[in-house]
């Protein structure tokens, strides 16, 4: 595929849509929603989708797979805007997108983020995680993946446990024990690279998925 780059429109309507998030601003903004953040993501996913393939990730251009919707669910949230002002991508390493490990790439309207993993391990999951890098070689696996997302900017969360779990000892390494996810993500939004915009967008966004992808890959192993 013959990708261009992502359009600057789709940065003007992202700061919009930060600045008013609101249904009668969407409404007014609708031809710039389908061409510059709907078929503008789809064009970056599609484009996405064979370098993804070669590393074992779905890259599926379509909304609620590759393409987070724009509408957020706030029946359960204090934060009541209906919108997401971002381009959310996910490749997934298996086709129950934002479920399965896989890897997130955000465009926001000041700069880009990203991320690798899994929210909530499954019980059996994370049984066979802890199992994982209670071993010192499986431990020693686990360790040079985190290496090569650290190498993108992307680092482990916080452990959510204050303790390590029942039947466990305490180690120097027990931080990777007291969690219940693994992610890693960037701390902060980075500036916006020039090669989002240009012929270049897919070389760049493949070497930050390049370092990605082994966390979701290794996670997977764990069924």
């Amino acid at each position: 595929m013959d990708y261009r780059g992502l359009p600057k429109g789709s940065i003007a309507f992202l700061a919009g849509l930060q600045a008013q998030n609101d249904r009668d601003w969407f409404a007014a903004h609708r031809e710039a929603y389908e061409r510059d953040w709907l078929a503008a993501g789809l064009d970056l996913v599609a484009a996405l989708s064979g370098p993804c393939s070669d590393l074992g990730l779905l890259a599926v251009p379509r909304l609620n797979a590759s393409l987070r919707r724009i509408h957020r669910d706030v029946r359960f949230s204090a934060d009541k805007r209906p919108y997401d002002p971002r381009l959310h991508l996910i490749l997934s390493t298996g086709p129950a997108f934002n479920r399965a490990p896989g890897v997130h790439l955000i465009i926001a309207p000041t700069g880009i983020s990203y991320g690798a993993g899994v929210y909530g391990l499954s019980p059996e999951g994370l049984a066979a995680y802890r199992r994982r890098v209670s071993d010192a070689l499986g431990r020693a696996g686990f360790e040079v993946v985190l290496a090569q997302a650290a190498a993108v900017g992307a680092v482990l969360d916080p452990p959510e446990l204050a303790r390590v779990p029942k039947g466990f000892a305490a180690a120097p390494w027990d931080g990777l024990l007291r969690r219940k996810s693994v992610i890693v993500r960037t701390a902060q939004a980075q500036p916006l690279p020039d090669w989002v915009f240009g012929p270049g967008a897919i070389d760049g966004w493949m070497g930050v998925v390049r370092g990605l992808a082994p966390v979701s890959r290794w996670l997977i192993t764990l069924a």
